[in-house]
């Protein structure tokens, strides 16, 4: 881990932004960039750009430069980092150590096998009923094309006991992996799942701050799981609240929320909307300039 850069004894936090190149970027995207930018320059830290790129044929490296010039136009600065689809050798060597442990087990078992066959709900859907956890581990399905990878996550528990996290806004959390149940972490259309491959990334970045949105919430309790069983460092998080459209949903690529680079060469005033951004009043009932100045 890279330490962070001095800044006189006061903590200076790195933050990230960590788009997929699977469609252009949004306000939402925007805001969660303008998030992380001003938590780490408030402080005195280090904002980085990391390219989520390993979405299988939905990755368009041609993004990735529309994703700069957004970023740019918005007036942020950053330092890019190493992207995802150059670390798959860091990601399978965490995959091996688990499986190792005796954590990880293959699944066949098709999306409506599972949503028939789940009897409890979890943050991102029905919870696994754990169909192919007690079936005997074969090399073989390491390479079978319709195998996902999963983790036992009783077991998993078991081996790291009791865990808390921190939420800048939200304080100290207990961590509840267990509610997501045996999630995904090896993928038959990618190498590795977004909770894998996050927390090797955020680790391998020296990131000590991750903004992201509310959203995602849930999913820090499993990166929290990971990071003690990969004898990895534990960062903060910092939540942030997520745009939505009118009538409740989240802005989203696939109901074709208007994307920046639109709104750039359009003419719009990229710094201008990160304005608006900064002063929008969201679920905290201030402003992000407001919410920083609080946090000093």
């Amino acid at each position: 881990m890279r330490p962070a850069p001095d800044n006189g004894g006061v903590n200076a936090p790195i933050t990230r932004f960590a788009p997929s190149p699977n469609g252009p970027l949004h306000l939402g995207h925007a805001y969660a960039a303008i998030v992380a930018h001003d938590r780490a320059a408030h402080d005195g830290g280090e904002f980085l750009l990391r390219i989520e790129d390993i979405d299988g044929a939905r990755s368009r490296p041609e993004l990735a430069d529309e994703f700069r010039a957004d970023l740019a136009w918005l007036g942020l600065t950053w330092r890019e980092v190493t992207p995802q689809s150059l670390r798959i050798a860091q990601y399978r060597t965490a995959f091996d150590q688990l499986l190792a442990m005796g954590l990880m087990y293959p699944c066949h078992c098709s999306r409506a096998e599972i949503a028939r066959a789940a009897k409890q709900q979890g943050p991102d859907g029905p919870v696994y009923p754990g169909t192919c956890r007690n079936r005997p581990v074969e090399r073989a399905a390491d390479s079978d094309p319709n195998v996902v990878w999963r983790i036992a996550m009783a077991a998993a528990i078991a081996q790291t006991g009791d865990l808390t996290w921190r939420d800048e806004r939200r304080g100290l959390q207990i961590a509840r992996p267990d509610l997501s149940g045996d999630v995904v972490l090896w993928r038959k259309d990618a190498p590795a799942s977004y909770h894998l491959a996050a927390t090797i990334d955020d680790a391998a970045d020296g990131v000590t701050m991750v903004t992201r949105g509310a959203d995602l919430f849930a999913a820090t309790h499993v990166h929290r799981l990971l990071q003690v069983l990969l004898g990895l460092p534990e960062p903060t998080w910092h939540h942030h609240p997520v745009l939505v459209e009118p009538d409740g949903r989240k802005l989203a690529k696939r109901r074709g929320a208007p994307a920046l680079a639109d709104r750039r060469r359009a003419g719009q005033s990229g710094t201008a909307i990160a304005a608006d951004l900064r002063a929008a009043h969201f679920d905290t009932g201030i402003s992000l300039s407001e919410y920083l100045d609080i946090q000093a």
